[in-house]
């Protein structure tokens, strides 16, 4: 992995150039081994939280850590082009739009004990909107290379904090065209929804049923394309102890390695459904 500058990763994208980078201040991850019609982001995986910071800060590691998600980056780092956030949510969120990205309050909590500078707030847009750069440069030359593109993007969620009986997966998809892309959709629900992983309870797929696709990502890049669909695909996080921390190395493992053939195929299936000029 090399480190490039903002400018650098886009000129590569530009001349289709394949690499694997951290951006120059470490904020994000770009890979791009092929240029396929398709990509997969984590943009809530980081976890840093800039030391500055730390004594304004009213939540703990661990309230920060059970509001990230966590190992996504993993679950999807198999995949020809991925994107994963590095820095935490708690310092600037990727899945918010710029105004609304820098919190003062997070699930219920006052984050902050003195309020941010505005030198500070703004050096967090910046990265925020670096990254949004990279995204629309990479959707751009996608949809210039193929007439149709998708994609996933992964989250997660604690499924402990409800009160009712929640899926192993989400998709989101109030914020997408679902008339023109219900074959797709379908069709990834029903590949999630018999996914055999080494949990003890039913793995099941439910569509807006927890999250209904709100986030930031998804509605950039549909309001920047014309042929993109974003899945927006939350997993519980029945891969880790949400009260502890524990990580479960063989259900992540898990996860990815049958993401690692699911989006591929998920991915040529669309291809063929909405790939034709």
């Amino acid at each position: 992995m090399i480190k490039l500058s903002i400018e650098e990763i886009i000129e590569k994208i530009r001349k289709e150039e394949t690499f694997h980078a951290v951006t120059f201040d470490y904020s994000f991850i770009v890979k791009i081994e092929d240029y396929v019609p398709f990509f997969a982001a984590a943009v809530h995986d980081g976890h840093y939280f800039d030391s500055s910071l730390w004594s304004q800060c009213l939540h703990s590691e661990y309230e920060r850590w059970y509001e990230e998600d966590p190992s996504t980056g993993q679950m999807i780092s198999d995949t020809p082009i991925t994107l994963i956030g590095l820095d935490s949510r708690f310092e600037y969120d990727l899945n918010r739009a710029p105004d609304t990205a820098i919190y003062d309050s997070a699930w219920g909590k006052k984050l902050w004990s003195t309020p941010l500078s505005r030198k500070q707030k703004e050096q967090q847009l910046q990265k925020h909107n670096n990254f949004y750069r990279v995204v629309k440069a990479l959707s751009h030359k996608l949809e210039e290379l193929y007439p149709a593109v998708v994609v996933y993007d992964m989250h997660s969620y604690n499924y402990k904090r409800w009160d009712r009986e929640v899926p192993v997966f989400n998709i989101g998809t109030s914020n997408v065209d679902e008339d023109r892309y219900r074959v797709a959709i379908t069709e990834w629900q029903e590949i999630l929804d018999d996914l055999p992983l080494p949990i003890d309870q039913e793995v099941r797929c439910n569509i807006n049923d927890v999250f209904q696709g709100n986030g930031y990502f998804l509605k950039f890049i549909t309001a920047n394309t014309q042929n993109t669909l974003v899945l927006a695909t939350e997993i519980s996080k029945i891969y880790c102890d949400e009260l502890t921390g524990q990580l479960f190395p063989d259900v992540i493992k898990s996860v990815q390695d049958l993401l690692r053939y699911y989006i591929k195929s998920h991915a040529h299936n669309f291809q063929t459904t909405y790939g034709l000029k």
